[in-house]
């Protein structure tokens, strides 16, 4: 192979997503070269507008445009009385790609953890905030039914026991262990119709 430092880069660069490694890398690195007027110059372009216009709402954690605003926490057009707490963006986007729910949502970040994550670096204190600001009836808890997600999950439980909202987490269908990502559209849906509410009254 020849010894190229801008491709070695990308190579590396793109073996760091998730589900490739160093031989996916380097098929999708021909692939561009070799396609560069249509791929490489309309990516390149692409990425660097997402640089520069596109971050994470500091409110509730979702995806937002600097020129537009937060479409999550902000929308106007419709007021809902329920918010859905997921860990992660790719949570949400599979959620609402399920048509399930309707309401907001609020993207922590991650989960509690043992190694590197604490629940200060989560945005468990902006959920607070946006319950007691939007007047929310009720938090769905849609985190994972992992070790992590169900601690996480715990906390925020703890974290709102003091306020007037009901507070549910995803019933059967989640299986211990899956993650909300990889869920279908039937699981999902059995687990938000069938959640269950939480006891949040401290004592």
């Amino acid at each position: 192979m020849q010894n190229i430092n801008e491709i070695d880069e990308l190579i590396k660069i793109i073996s760091k997503l998730p589900g490739l490694g160093p031989k996916s890398a380097k098929r999708i690195v021909l692939k561009l070269i070799n396609n560069r007027d249509e791929l490489i110059k309309p990516m390149a372009s692409s990425l660097a507008q997402i640089y520069k216009n596109v971050t994470r709402c500091k409110s509730c954690g979702s995806l937002k445009s600097n020129l537009n605003g937060c479409s999550n926490c902000e929308n106007i057009k419709e007021k809902f009385n329920k918010i859905c707490v997921v860990e992660d963006i790719a949570d949400q986007w599979s959620i609402e790609n399920s048509n399930i729910f309707k309401g907001y949502f609020h993207i922590l970040g991650g989960t509690i953890s043992s190694v590197g994550q604490r629940k200060e670096d989560l945005l468990i204190n902006s959920l607070v905030e946006r319950v007691k600001r939007d007047n929310i009836d009720e938090v769905i808890l849609a985190t994972s039914a992992t070790v992590e997600g169900q601690t996480t999950a715990y906390y925020i439980q703890d974290s709102l026991k003091n306020l007037k909202v009901k507070v549910t987490k995803l019933a059967q269908g989640l299986p211990v262990g899956g993650e909300i990502e990889s869920l279908d559209d039937g699981t999902l849906f059995s687990a938000f119709k069938n959640r269950s509410k939480i006891n949040t009254n401290s004592g």
